[in-house]
């Protein structure tokens, strides 16, 4: 959590809880916000209430046997303690050493652990010049205060036996992580079914380590950037012995923590929250109450191939097209390939049904689009713009966002300007002949080549057809009555699909954050100059639009892990610009099945979604134990509280590698930031692509590997 959490988190003390918030409450949030962003980097009072916070997060290991908690000695141990007597589970101490480099005590060379582990950092060791001698001299040094820490914290009682059990380590923070590796190293060697690290604050980099050695990493919070684990707290006073001692002879489980455990927990507050959306569409009321007259509504999905996020997002559409007024739907789809469907749904193509429309989706993965769920959607929509054509109503359009098109958008402009303006085709076709040096229509090709200097740049090309076409806009407009406004729309924004695709190639060999970021912006740019067109058509009546995108560009960047590293996402944009008049809703799920390849270009699998991680925002959707449902802070505030910890998030693009599960597909998030409403759907299965091939249709064995992969 960061000073943001402690505003929202203690908001309940003097906002009314009403059920329908309203603006005053959005405007209290917007000021508390800015405020929280001021104050000095605190986020715990000290470490019991960061325990207790950790505790909401370890909910998933609730009243299961074989569970036990380990503090580290001393400063984890009140941490501990909170977290143990929340679980029901045992307490013990672990002791860690760090062995300091001889006249440089703030530099830890290495660590001594409980069971006599020992831990040494090779790079210190040898930076610092430390002889074997003096490694030995320290080793015993610290050796004897954890003998003596052992004998004096436990008075006498034996260590928790190990083995077999699920051990929870909590420390009260990670900074380099020396002790916590010692630690569980030295647990490794002891046979635990589980090693689980548990701390309130920690880089996201170290967390990242951790999660490659141990089951599971659970962490409250990641500030950025980390400065030292005591700026995390209020009060960072030194843990002494006497304090320890009381904590250990203190009872973790039974009747004398039993008030602990019966407090309402955060799946409890979240169920006290939610409201049932069958199917996961939540009722109209609802909808109603968190849409309000948002002139942009972002719904997004936690997989690019589940059936259930897709019909609930369809269904949705639907309702705001009939009773909002939605005139478009704009998807993350390459901007040519979605045109081919908005004439179509319009009545203007020769396109005899909606599944030849979609004939346009080629490029991997053609199932994002071509599938059952979006063929009946783009059915539905032609006969509604049919009937809304006969009552003399605004039609309803469909269109893409996304840029990956640079010859189909070349093409489409050097086709327009062939009907209107031959010469400024023949133009155009010399200018964009630069891109015909790279290799077919592999826009990577072009971008490795000309990011190395081993091909032709294209840039000036790009931008000198770019500004001809926006140039020569009123002319056309002027030459051609008859001239369609949106024709000349599609013409100008494939002229800077094809600007914005040429950097985007060249930056993909740069960084995985520019190229990332230059995407979304083009996304929020094209999604702006799909308001300003359809404002001006609309007349007095304002245009509204449904964006269709994963939660990875839906959800707002700066309350995730990767918003730290400087990464926007459509959501974040969409936000800044206009403020109260959008709204971000997500989809989740806990397990089921997807369709998803397991390389890119490969082939469209039927593929078992594993269980979520504990400490995921999955996992505690699970605990709520309804099949589907909505939850809201603007429906029902005290829903921010749960869900303004930070919790791991899943994100299946169109590839998933359950064996590699942590590490491809979750990031850290504070949901409550991240979306105004959340949908989950507990069970979900895999979304039917229209080419259903054997590999898809034979599906796959379940997934068995461990959870903390």
């Amino acid at each position: 959590m960061t000073g943001v959490a402690l505003a929202a988190a203690e908001e309940s003390d003097f906002v009314p809880q009403i059920s329908a918030p309203g603006r005053e409450y959005r405007d209290y949030m917007t000021t508390a916000r800015r405020a929280a962003s001021d104050q000095p980097r605190r986020v715990f009072r000290d470490r019991r209430e960061a325990g207790q916070a950790l505790a909401g997060l370890l909910g998933g290991y609730r009243g299961r046997e074989n569970v036990v908690v380990l503090g580290l000695a001393r400063g984890g141990i009140p941490v501990a303690w909170e977290v143990a007597a929340a679980l029901g589970a045992p307490l013990d101490a672990f002791i860690v050493r760090k062995r300091g480099a001889p006249g440089h005590d703030e530099f830890a060379m290495g660590a001594l652990a409980s069971g006599g582990r020992v831990v040494v950092n090779d790079d210190v060791v040898r930076a610092l010049r430390v002889s074997p001698q003096q490694l030995r001299d320290v080793a015993e040094r610290e050796g004897r205060e954890l003998l003596r820490r052992e004998a004096a914290y436990r008075a006498g009682r034996p260590p928790l036996e190990l083995a077999g059990k699920t051990v929870i380590v909590v420390d009260d923070g990670l900074a380099t992580g020396s002790s916590m590796f010692a630690a569980v190293q030295a647990l490794q060697e002891m046979d635990p079914a589980e090693v689980v690290i548990a701390v309130p604050a920690a880089p996201e980099s170290t967390c990242r380590e951790f999660a490659a050695i141990v089951d599971d990493v659970v962490c409250a919070s990641m500030p950025t950037p980390f400065l030292a684990v005591g700026e995390s707290f209020w009060d960072f006073r030194q843990v002494t012995d006497d304090e320890v001692r009381e904590l250990l002879e203190t009872p973790t489980v039974g009747f004398a923590t039993a008030r602990i455990r019966l407090a309402e927990t955060p799946a409890e507050v979240i169920d006290r929250c939610a409201v049932d959306a069958p199917a996961g569409v939540p009722p109209l009321e609802a909808l109603d109450e968190l849409i309000g007259d948002a002139r942009i509504v972002l719904i997004g999905e936690s997989s690019h191939g589940t059936e259930e996020f897709y019909a609930a997002r369809a269904e949705i559409t639907k309702w705001l097209i009939e009773e909002k007024g939605f005139c478009g739907v704009a998807a993350e789809a390459d901007w040519p390939d979605a045109y081919r469907v908005n004439r179509y749904v319009r009545g203007q193509a020769g396109d005899g049904s909606a599944e030849e429309a979609l004939r346009g989706f080629e490029r991997f993965p053609a199932w994002m689009w071509r599938n059952t769920v979006v063929r009946d959607f783009v059915a539905w929509l032609r006969a509604c713009n049919a009937d809304r054509r006969a009552q003399g109503r605004r039609e309803a359009g469909f269109y893409g966002l996304d840029l990956y098109s640079l010859h189909r958008s070349m093409q489409e402009v050097i086709d327009f300007l062939d009907r209107v303006d031959p010469d400024a085709a023949q133009r155009a076709r010399e200018r964009y002949s630069c891109f015909d040096h790279s290799s077919g229509d592999d826009g990577q090709a072009y971008g490795f080549a000309a990011a190395f200097g081993a091909g032709l740049s294209c840039e000036h090309q790009a931008v000198e057809q770019l500004v001809e076409m926006h140039r020569s806009a009123v002319e056309y407009a002027r030459r051609d009555g008859l001239l369609a406004e949106d024709e000349l729309f599609y013409a100008q924004q494939n002229a800077q699909t094809v600007r914005d695709v040429e950097v985007y190639y060249r930056s993909m060999f740069g960084g995985r954050v520019t190229s990332w970021n230059l995407r979304d912006r083009h996304m929020a740019e094209t999604l702006e100059a799909l308001l300003r067109h359809l404002d001006r058509q609309g007349g007095s009546e304002p245009a509204r639009i449904v964006v269709w995108a994963h939660n990875s560009h839906v959800g707002d960047a700066r309350a995730t892990e990767v918003g730290a590293d400087g990464q926007l996402t459509l959501g974040q944009l969409a936000r800044e610009k206009f403020g109260d008049h959008v709204r971000l809703i997500g989809y989740t799920t806990y397990t089921g099945t997807v369709t998803a390849a397991s390389e890119w270009g490969g082939l469209a699998e039927r593929k078992a979604v594993r269980p979520a991680l504990n400490g995921s925002v999955e996992e505690l959707f699970h605990e709520v134990d309804r099949p589907a449902f909505l939850v809201s802070p603007l429906i029902s505030h005290a829903a921010a509280e749960p869900l303004d910890a930070v919790r791991l998030g899943r994100a299946i693009g169109v590839i998933y590698l359950p064996a590699t599960e942590r590490q491809s597909h979750y990031y850290h998030v504070r949901p409550s930031e991240q979306f105004d409403g959340i949908i989950h759907i507990d069970r979900t299965t895999a979304l039917e692509p229209l080419e259903v091939t054997s590999t898809w249709a034979a599906g796959e064995t379940p997934e068995t590997y461990p959870t903390g992969l």
